[in-house]
């Protein structure tokens, strides 16, 4: 969900993704879910938390996505 926004450049770099409180409602998710999505995000390194901003997207992930299969 939140990967494929960023891949096909919905979420380009420096923007903010959804928060755990708008993922939830958008996608009907649990909080747990939505921090393990965030976390993920991370941790692939396609985002990047602010602390008390939020999580952003990546410089990285804009160059991952214009590689081969992407």
């Amino acid at each position: 969900m939140v990967r494929r926004r960023i891949a096909d450049g919905t979420y380009p770099p420096r923007t903010r993704v959804p928060s755990v409180v708008q993922l939830t409602a958008e996608f009907g998710i649990a909080n747990a879910t939505a921090h393990k999505v965030l976390r993920a995000l991370r941790e692939e390194g396609l985002t990047y938390t602010e602390p008390g901003l939020g999580s952003f997207v990546t410089e990285r992930s804009k160059a991952a996505g214009d590689g081969p299969g992407a």
